[in-house]
């Protein structure tokens, strides 16, 4: 397997080989399981189609979403702090102002999702997230570095190319090695964050708050830094390192 694997190849292996379920559930039956689910009986949605569906709203830390398929549906403001969402598929998902603190998300696509303002403080994510919109998220104190373990499938890491993160918070957040080409990350917070060796060509920094950031090794070619606070901040062994950063 080539070395430059995308974690999209790990869902559509998934699919072809059947473990997503095929059957449909109403806004109603998932209501009704999680009215009866608890820590120990968790809700079962594990591997359910809940594709198209507005569950905006809905506490879900009682529920198993492991492998399920949420794609383009409606989780605008809801619950899943906690959450193992391994192995979901979430491509164009809404998740606007939903609460995903402390949350595991491995193998997933969120690609075109729209998690504008959610919570992701904690959380632990390896994902395509091409073309999301992250905008003013918080993003603290995360973990969307590479996984360094997983080398025999190629190098799998966060993928935000393209990505808005507009006004996010990343503040002391781990994003070694992650994909953010052409990302938006103007006036986003990244105070402490380390972005080791970070693909961030073409990424728009404009008025971002670089302070104490390690960008040691990071690719910035034609990345823009205009108005940036970059106090204390790594740049060792960057090429091409921008004319308009501030020393």
């Amino acid at each position: 397997m080539h070395k430059s694997i995308r974690l999209s190849a790990l869902l559509l292996a998934a699919l072809a080989a059947g473990t997503l379920s095929a059957g449909e559930m109403t806004r109603t039956e998932v209501e009704q399981l999680l009215a009866k689910a608890d820590k120990q009986h968790p809700a079962p949605l594990r591997r359910k189609d809940l594709t198209d569906m507005d569950l905006s709203g809905l506490d879900f830390r009682n529920a198993d979403l492991w492998g399920a398929d949420l794609r383009r549906s409606d989780f605008s403001r809801t619950n899943m702090s906690g959450l193992n969402l391994d192995l979901t598929v979430m491509t164009r998902i809404k998740l606007v102002g939903a609460d995903l603190s402390n949350t595991s998300i491995f193998g997933v696509s969120l690609m075109h999702a729209d998690a504008t303002g959610a919570n992701f403080n904690g959380s632990r994510v390896i994902a395509v997230m091409e073309g999301a919109n992250f905008s003013n998220a918080n993003i603290s104190n995360a973990d969307w570095a590479a996984d360094m373990k997983n080398q025999s499938m190629g190098l799998m890491r966060a993928n935000l190319k393209g990505a808005n993160l507009s006004g996010a918070d990343l503040s002391n957040s781990q994003f070694g090695r992650a994909m953010l080409k052409h990302a938006k990350l103007n006036r986003a917070k990244l105070k402490n964050t380390d972005l080791y060796s970070a693909d961030m060509d073409g990424a728009d920094l404009t008025g971002a708050d670089l302070t104490g950031a390690n960008l040691s090794s990071a690719k910035l070619h034609d990345a823009i830094f205009k108005d940036a606070t970059t106090i204390g901040a790594k740049f060792d062994g960057v090429k091409h390192l921008p004319a308009d950063i501030k020393r």
